[in-house]
């Protein structure tokens, strides 16, 4: 169930109440000499990767301004994607990133972005209960909201809970305010360390509940497509009426060390438990407004005319055990991991179905037991250079070379340089998928692990020459061989399956990031620029620029009780054949029907702190008529139109 702006807007009320109110009552019996303690300087934060590294002093929380309007970093993965073109939707990482995930894995992914893995659950140290609270709301029913607590009930064991909801109306196809997207998230955490801090632990449990009505994209009314035909939002017809995805997880996580031999020897287990299901549902016998059946936008139905209800379990346990170690000059981290996996695929119950082109398969049931040995070893002296190796192996499974990824890196002052070698063999849903309207089995007539080389050269540097001006810059070659993707069905945009090319791919890749002020006035400027991933690529498609640049003015008011910003930013990119997306199967996939022209998004944003409380206001969109009326994130899928949105984060330190 969806739940309207304004029963949001009491939830926030409510959570805002509950942290708030003790604090409200115990403020009225204090005098006007008292001082604060406690504050941001007096709460840290640990992550389970800085006990990885043998460190336990943890980082003070992160106050800043510059990403809090950001939609971005709203999410636990902050990287640039391409979504559905609303929040909460499907999306997939728009900049190419290597695939370093070895061994079982289910391969449904378009909702990670918004799912937090228990390897990263951040863990706090205060010397007082530790409370925030964030909410953030847009005029066209975008929706964040999240509130967190935590608190130590001895000097070093502490506990913790937090609630996170996501959601979003539709914008396509309709003219209330129907929800399209709803995730639910709860976390319970707990940290402990003996007196003498030999001994940690880290425990953590996330359940997270994403629910996704699937709209097809826009139903054009005609063969010949014109821009200003497509940009009618709420009046534009859609092919999905019916459809939802779901999308529920759950993970048990514990992380403990004991040091042996001081710092220079501890030794660790890491227990993880966790359950992904996917299931899709669609009435495929109702009607649109229009009269058009759901079942009208599958390129096949196999199963049932009536109904799909396609459903796939993924369970696995991992341990792993390991030695990690830390001096002045080296480090180390030495483990071997198990996992145990279990794969149930349950595609819709067996109907009228016509007469399908083949024989539907079968449910699949599968299991998995395997095994990896990894670790890394680094070599600094001072800051004048660095050495780092890093590596995972897999032995047999699927390939009887295994699995791997290979690491090296070195570093010189502001130079560093890298290289990258991987060996990694299709997921699950690669190699099979049974539902309604689509299915494959490569388990018998196997594809060949994707191979990767990649060379990189980083420059990282505060202009000695230019003060306050900060550069970052790198240029990458990357060479992949037998690459997987899925493609589609010929002279159709729809999904046809896996394919794997058998050549090799290369791409190049710069990247530049330039951030300066002049007085209060700051600059921030990024692009990556990609060549080897446009049209004429028939596996991965990029576009050939992507841009952003923020300009704002910082300024404290009010003796220095607020710190504001006032500011504009603009997103860019170039024009590309992007990846179309089939809610069936979950997966988005290469297509020649579409071209997403080059689009810019201006917006302007007014941010300010005040004291523990934090607030934005921003017309995101700003240029919208500027151009044809709107833009696609995906092909058929429209990005928000001009907008008002509005956050408050809400921190509390007794």
């Amino acid at each position: 169930m969806f739940v309207t702006k304004k029963v949001a807007g009491r939830w926030f009320l409510l959570g805002l109440g509950m942290l708030a109110g003790p604090r409200l009552s115990r403020a009225q019996i204090v005098d006007d000499s008292t001082k604060v303690l406690y504050g941001p300087k007096t709460t840290r934060v640990i992550y389970e990767a800085d006990l990885q590294l043998d460190s336990t002093r943890g980082a003070v929380i992160d106050t800043s301004l510059v990403r809090w309007s950001q939609s971005r970093f709203w999410y636990h993965d902050s990287t640039f994607h391409q979504d559905l073109g609303a929040v909460g939707t499907a999306a997939r990482p728009l900049l190419y990133c290597p695939n370093l995930a070895l061994g079982a894995r289910l391969g449904r992914n378009v909702f990670d972005r918004y799912a937090r893995e228990g390897s990263r659950v951040p863990f706090y140290d205060s010397r007082s209960p530790y409370s925030f609270v964030r909410y953030i709301q847009s005029s066209v029913g975008e929706q964040v909201f999240e509130i967190s607590y935590s608190r130590s009930l001895k000097k070093n064991f502490s506990i913790g809970a937090s609630y996170e909801r996501i959601a979003s109306n539709k914008i396509l196809g309709t003219t209330t305010s129907e929800g399209l997207v709803e995730h639910n998230a709860a976390t319970f955490f707990a940290r402990y360390q003996t007196d003498d801090e030999r001994y940690h632990l880290l425990v953590s449990l996330v359940n997270t509940r994403h629910r996704a009505v699937e709209q097809g994209g826009i139903r054009p009314l005609t063969t010949e497509l014109y821009a200003s035909d497509l940009f009618n939002y709420d009046r534009q017809q859609v092919n999905l009426s019916y459809a939802v995805n779901i999308d529920d997880r759950d993970e048990l996580r514990l992380f403990h060390s004991y040091r042996l031999l001081g710092r220079g020897v501890t030794a660790y287990h890491i227990f993880d438990a966790r359950r992904q299901y996917n299931g899709y549902t669609d009435d495929l016998a109702r009607s649109n407004a229009a009269g058009v059946p759901d079942r009208a936008f599958y390129p096949a139905t196999l199963r049932n005319l009536a109904l799909t209800a396609d459903r796939v379990t993924y369970r696995q346990v991992e341990n792993t055990v390991g030695l990690l170690g830390r001096t002045d000059r080296i480090e180390y981290n030495l483990y071997a991991r198990s996992r145990i996996a279990a794969l149930r695929e349950e595609p819709t119950p067996t109907g009228t179905a016509g007469a399908p082109a083949s024989q539907p398969l079968g449910p699949l049931s599968e299991n998995y037991n395997q095994v990896f040995f990894g670790g890394n070893a680094a070599f600094n002296y001072r800051t004048i250079y660095a050495v780092e190796v890093a590596g995972e192996y897999k032995p047999l499974g699927y390939n009887l070379l295994g699995e791997y990824w290979l690491r090296g890196r070195i570093r010189t002052g502001p130079l560093s340089a890298e290289v990258l070698t991987s060996s990694v063999a299709p997921d699950l849903t690669q190699q099979h998928f049974v539902g309604n309207h689509e299915q494959w089995d490569y388990t018998q007539n196997k594809f060949s692990n994707t191979l990767a080389n990649q060379l990189a050269v980083r420059l990282q540097q505060r202009l000695p020459f230019l003060a306050d001006h900060t550069l970052e810059a790198s240029a990458t070659a990357a060479y992949l061989t037998n690459l997987l993707y899925y493609n589609h069905l010929p002279f159709l945009n729809k999904l046809d399956g896996p394919a794997q090319l058998s050549g090799t791919k290369q791409l190049f890749i710069g990247f530049a990031r330039h951030r300066f002020r002049v007085g209060k006035v700051f600059f921030d400027n990024q692009a990556t620029y990609t060549v080897g991933a446009d049209s004429t690529n028939e596996a991965i498609r990029i576009p050939a620029l992507v841009a952003q640049s923020r300009v704002y003015y910082q300024t404290y008011v009010f003796k220095k009780a607020l710190l504001g910003q006032v500011g504009a930013e603009v997103y860019y990119q170039t024009r590309y054949r992007g990846y179309a997306y089939s809610p069936s199967t979950q997966q988005f996939f290469v297509q020649d029907y579409f071209t997403i022209r080059d689009y810019a998004v201006a917006s302007a944003f007014l941010t300010a702190d005040i004291k523990a409380a934090t607030i934005f206001v921003k017309i995101a969109y700003l240029n919208q008529g500027l151009d044809p009326g709107g833009y696609f994130t995906t092909p058929f899928y429209t990005g928000y139109p001009r907008r008002l949105q509005f956050g408050v984060r809400w921190r509390f330190f007794s």
